[in-house]
């Protein structure tokens, strides 16, 4: 396949989560909705089912407002409406992490709004790196095993988990090079969002695939001397969620690409490896204690705002711009520590609104038209 037919069959699974879903259950498969931010896929994946990203849809909210107020995450929101709305027939359970207040709600909102899909809860811990902690999550895990086992007849076994932690683990290499590859060859902010936002929609081995054929044709075109266009202008993003269509467009009408990111939906699920050496499950649990730089994790030294500073620097990036999530408190809070940090660094930055419920972006149109001409 051609970088383009690689990038065309991305986009069309980025664009179709609903018959990507169809043809999981047309092959006799179960599959389990995975709400964001770090559902245990690993998990899911070694028993035998098909873990399937939820992060909502750029949809107008009605249904959801029975349940939820009008001043809280618009992922939540149109992740409860689609499946009042029956987008997540065929599912045969949602997982839901516990790492926000607005993901607190959504399992208990779940049970009453959608009760012909089963919600199992993950209870993670905020002081995860400690002994205790990691201990507290691998229970966590093993209560959502119990529930998986009994909902969907299925067996867990750790010598199965061992086998989907190396295929994840092969995941997150490729999809790191990818990250770097596409800040310097030609890659458009929208194929960008395309490749991550696919992976949470397909199985990983098959994603696999496709991720080191294109990464073999970026590095094909690298080393003939086809690279990034120096006129374009380099960015960073961060944020929860970027893959609104009409906002990417906007970036490339003003010739900016991005350079690196720092979001939850694309380069936060890979920067942690699972080590091989401790027993499976444990291992899983030692993953989650060391990840670290995200607004839903805390952190006390906020060495979020470092990290994102020092990939602008690496990725030789012109600026940073922050997508933040209407209504979303821990990303609100580090905003504050971001700029600063961008300040102190001479960093040119911006922030943006995202909300799921938006269809008009021209206010953000004007914002990024005036930093492009900065």
């Amino acid at each position: 396949m051609t970088k383009e037919d690689i990038l065309n069959e991305l986009q069309k699974t980025a664009s179709s989560p609903k018959a990507q879903l169809q043809k999981y259950l047309g092959a006799g498969k179960k599959v389990i909705g995975c709400v964001p931010v770090y559902t245990p896929e690993e998990l899911i994946h070694s028993m035998g089912l098909v873990p399937m990203g939820l992060w909502g849809a750029d949809i107008q909210i009605k249904d959801a407002k029975k349940f939820f107020p009008a001043f809280i995450c618009s992922i939540m929101q149109s992740v409860l409406e689609l499946g009042m709305k029956g987008s997540y027939k065929g599912l045969s359970a949602i997982v839901v992490p516990s790492l926000c207040d607005s993901l607190k709600c959504i399992g208990q909102n779940w049970k009453y709004a959608v009760p012909e899909i089963p919600f199992i809860p993950m209870t993670y811990p905020q002081n995860r790196v400690a002994d205790f902690g990691i201990t507290f999550t691998e229970k966590g895990y093993l209560i959502v095993i119990k529930e998986l086992e009994r909902i969907c007849g299925v067996k867990f076994d750790e010598e199965s988990l061992k086998k989907s932690i190396e295929i994840y683990n092969t995941h997150n290499e490729l999809m790191r090079e990818f990250s770097s590859l596409a800040a310097e060859t030609e890659i458009t902010p929208r194929q960008r969002s395309a490749v991550f936002k696919s992976a949470l929609f397909m199985l990983k081995e098959e994603h696999n695939a496709l991720m080191r054929e294109l990464n073999d044709a970026l590095t094909a075109e690298k080393q003939n001397g086809k690279t990034v266009q120096t006129d374009k202008i380099r960015i960073v993003t961060s944020g929860i969620l970027a893959d609104n269509g009409a906002l990417l467009k906007i970036l490339e009408d003003n010739n900016i690409i991005i350079a690196g990111d720092d979001v939850a939906a694309e380069s936060r699920q890979y920067r942690t490896d699972c080590c091989t050496q401790s027993p499976p499950l444990r291992a899983l649990a030692e993953k989650f204690a060391h990840m670290d730089c995200c607004s839903v994790l805390y952190d006390a030294d906020k060495k979020r705002a470092d990290l994102i500073t020092d990939l602008a620097a690496d990725r030789k990036a012109d600026g940073v711009i922050v997508m933040q999530t209407k209504f979303c408190d821990p990303e609100e809070f580090d905003y504050v520590i971001i700029k600063e940090a961008c300040a102190a660094k001479k960093i040119p930055h911006i922030i943006v609104e995202i909300d799921r419920h938006i269809t008009n972006y021209d206010q953000a149109r004007t914002i990024i038209q005036s930093f492009a001409e900065m």
